[in-house]
């Protein structure tokens, strides 16, 4: 693989990241709903209820942790497409297989470095 086939393929990378970007913050305020205090009033709320409701705020939260770090992976990505940097791995410098950036076009490190 050239550098010259890398640099031909970053506009393809950069829209799929700016389209996972799109969907994750569209998402986001769905989460931030599904993450609200749970109620605890008993006479409105049974108990079971209100367990189900305090798992789903959980997994609600933890999802949205793990979209919080994606877009960050998502916009350091971008800065890397800014400064001519995207899809060269940042622990050896060697570029990264573009099946591997198709499957994640956040990823940091070619396959040999990643293990």
């Amino acid at each position: 693989m050239s550098d010259r086939t890398l640099y031909m393929d970053t506009a393809h990378f950069r829209h799929k990241l700016l389209q996972a970007r799109r969907e994750l913050t569209e998402l986001q305020g769905v989460r931030n709903d599904a993450a609200a205090t749970v109620k605890l009033d008993q006479t409105s709320v049974g108990r079971l209820s209100r367990m189900d409701a305090m798992q789903q705020q959980a997994m609600a939260r933890s999802l949205g942790e793990r979209a919080t770090r994606s877009l960050q992976q998502i916009d350091a990505a971008l800065r890397r497409c800014d400064e001519n940097r995207y899809g060269m791995c940042l622990k050896c410098d060697e570029p990264i297989d573009p099946r591997r950036l198709e499957l994640n076009p956040a990823v940091t490190r070619c396959m040999d470095c990643a293990q």
